[in-house]
């Protein structure tokens, strides 16, 4: 099953582009998420709606930082933990967001004013700073542990032995220390965890990929449900497929309840929260090794530059905006495993695209042309995609899709900071192996010439 889960009150984008609507871009983003919320208020299952204590590891970086506000502003207590790693990267590449996001402590005392509401930060290294994380966890007694805080990029963790040693290191030491810091402080705490969808791979299920587990008939005709088998393409997803092992272990072990999301590649940058002030914006990636696709091309085709297709664009991936990454983790929040049952797994999607169909819309949108250039990843050419999404959407969620009113939130912000824009950071600077590494010895990148520069 293919989701093109329309909303009602959105121009639906199955083929073409409609004209966009005569909201702004604020309130549009407003707009949906009451349709959303009232949604979600109405679905079939109650969940535990009470207002919870949270702790947001990996809060201020780009589904962190909206998840916080978004939490925030629904009245939950919200703690932010970051180590401010991500900002580290962006030195080490030479690459800013393209968005000029504020350090984290003006960014809780802008939401404090906006809002009225106080957000905590605190700056630890879940990865290395065991003993500080016991210890948190004990003062602040939370409900729940959302945990954002693992290096997300799959090109990143390609780069180099480097930055493939310090993905492992980083995401799923974090992942296991978590896991002994809640045993450790001796507290009953739902964990959130954000995965990918790349756990499944793509493609390999031969048919629809199920919410976590799969139906099997073993030797000897036994029938049971386990977990899916893992198909990771990187270092960052082989994390997390190492990471749901660990899931799985510490909920038989000590009975950890922990629900794990498989999300798809997110796109968009504000949301309803981050609109209310430019101190609150989203960082917006545009670079060829942590900008998604989507934004790179709507960034691509708001500069005049031509859209970036690795290989034939023939690769179906589920997409999600960021939105609804806030959405759904408070639906998981509210709708945790009981103790001692198995690992909740989400597939948390809103419907799938085939890359070069993305393209062709944001091209027609835009008038950039489309450049087919050699794919630096290791990965099939072309592949089907067919995902379960059900529970959530049996929980009320329903979906923003793809729509061109979005589209131009995201076109706007980017024409905004377009001075912000280092060219040479577009095309990709990380290969799988040796071998992609040749064929994409071809791409320059200084070929890249954006449409202000021409015009000079």
């Amino acid at each position: 099953m293919k989701f093109t889960l329309i909303l009602a009150i959105l121009p639906g984008l199955a083929t073409s582009f409609t004209a966009p609507s005569s909201f702004g871009v604020s309130q549009r983003l407003q707009h949906n998420a009451v349709v959303s919320s009232l949604s979600a208020t109405n679905g079939d299952a109650s969940g535990d709606d009470s207002k919870k204590k949270v702790i947001i590891l990996g809060g201020d970086g780009f589904c962190g930082w909206p998840t916080s506000l978004y939490l925030s502003d629904q009245g939950h207590d919200v703690v932010i933990v970051d180590n401010l790693s991500r900002r580290n990267i962006d030195t080490e590449l030479g690459c800013d967001s393209l968005t000029p996001i504020k350090s984290p402590e003006v960014r809780c005392q802008a939401w404090k004013e906006v809002s009225g509401k106080d957000m905590k930060f605190v700056n630890l290294d879940v990865a290395k700073d065991y003993d500080l994380l016991v210890q948190l966890i004990k003062d602040e007694k939370p409900d729940t542990i959302v945990h954002f805080a693992e290096q997300r990029a799959a090109p990143y963790s390609m780069k180099s032995s480097k930055t493939k040693r310090y993905t492992i290191d980083n995401n799923v030491g974090g992942s296991n220390n978590l896991c002994c810091a809640v045993v450790d402080a001796d507290m009953d705490v739902h964990i959130v965890h954000l995965g990918t969808m790349g756990v499944y791979g793509y493609g390999t299920s031969g048919g629809e990929i199920p919410e976590g587990y799969i139906d099997v008939t073993l030797p000897g005709g036994r029938e049971a449900n386990i977990l899916h088998p893992a198909h990771p393409g990187s270092v960052y997803h082989a994390t997390k497929c190492l990471d749901a092992i660990l899931w799985q272990f510490y909920q038989k072990n000590d009975n950890l309840r922990i629900t794990d999301l498989h999300q798809g590649i997110v796109w968009g940058t504000n949301t309803p929260q981050t609109a209310r002030d430019e101190r609150l914006v989203n960082r917006f990636d545009y670079d060829g090794d942590y900008g998604t696709v989507l934004n790179r091309f709507l960034m691509q085709g708001a500069m005049g530059v031509p859209l970036t297709v690795y290989g034939t664009g023939g690769q179906t991936r589920g997409f999600i905006h960021v939105t609804d990454t806030a959405r759904c983790i408070e639906i998981a929040m509210n709708n945790p495993p009981a103790k001692g049952d198995r690992v909740e797994i989400f597939n948390q999607i809103a419907e799938t695209r085939r890359v070069r169909d993305i393209a062709k819309l944001v091209a027609d949108m835009t008038g950039v042309e489309v450049n087919n250039i050699p794919n630096p990843r290791q990965e099939a050419a072309e592949n089907e995609l067919d995902v379960a999404n059900s529970k959530f959407t049996s929980l009320g969620l329903d979906p923003i899709t793809l729509d061109t009113g979005l589209f131009e939130e995201v076109t706007e912000v980017v024409k905004k900071f377009q001075s912000r824009c280092d060219p040479k950071m577009i095309l990709p600077a990380s290969f799988w192996n040796k071998k992609r590494a040749e064929e994409c010895a071809s791409i320059d990148i200084n070929s890249i010439t954006l449409e202000s520069e021409e015009k000079v």
